[in-house]
């Protein structure tokens, strides 16, 4: 699905990584590890299409469905749990509640952002980006902040979907232990 050979970018003067190389198949769960710092939320941006400034070969097969979820939550204030996860699907709210439920949230769905813990929001983030159906999904840190009960359930989620469709899941995270509770193969960004 994804072959990325010779990347390289530069941030303030200093090589945030330079001859990264990987590919990532359908189906497969790869963990990106690394300090803080390293370029891992860089990388994903880049992969995303958020980011065009850098050398090297990003290669997608066809024009995959990207589902994203950021390290911050990124929810509209002035929409409830339900509609923010609604906006993802062309406001199929049937859609959405069922995004919700999977995540363990089918009670909040009528919950503002400003009422919801970090760890709900971060779900509810997780389900805007699951509720499209995606090709790809690309996870920023998604289960920082989760109770360990909450973090369980979200991969498995996520795990279902990868045997269910054949998605292909790039999970990024400082934290090791949590991307080998997920990934097949794990690469290592270095400051």
């Amino acid at each position: 699905m994804l072959t990325v050979e010779a990347l390289a970018k530069r941030l303030g003067g200093r090589d945030l990584f330079r001859d990264l190389a990987f590919t990532l198949a359908r189906g497969e769960v790869l963990g990106l590890a690394g300090p803080s710092g390293a370029g891992k939320t860089t990388l994903l941006s880049i992969l995303a299409g958020l980011d065009s400034d850098y050398e090297g070969t990003v290669r997608w097969d066809g024009s995959p469905r990207l589902g994203m979820v950021f390290q911050s939550p990124r929810l509209l204030p002035w929409r409830t749990a339900l509609q923010n996860v609604a906006l993802a699907v062309a406001g199929d709210t049937a859609k959405a509640s069922a995004a919700l439920q999977k995540v363990g949230l089918a009670d909040a769905g009528a919950v503002y952002p400003a009422r919801l813990s970090l760890g709900m929001a971060r779900r509810v983030a997780l389900a805007r980006a699951l509720a499209i159906e995606p090709d790809v999904l690309l996870l920023d840190e998604a289960f920082v902040s989760l109770d360990p009960r909450s973090a369980d359930q979200a991969r498995g989620v996520v795990l279902e979907a990868v045997k269910a469709r054949g998605m292909a899941v790039l999970t990024v995270s400082h934290d090791r232990p949590d991307l080998e509770r997920m990934a097949g193969r794990i690469v290592e960004l270095d400051r």
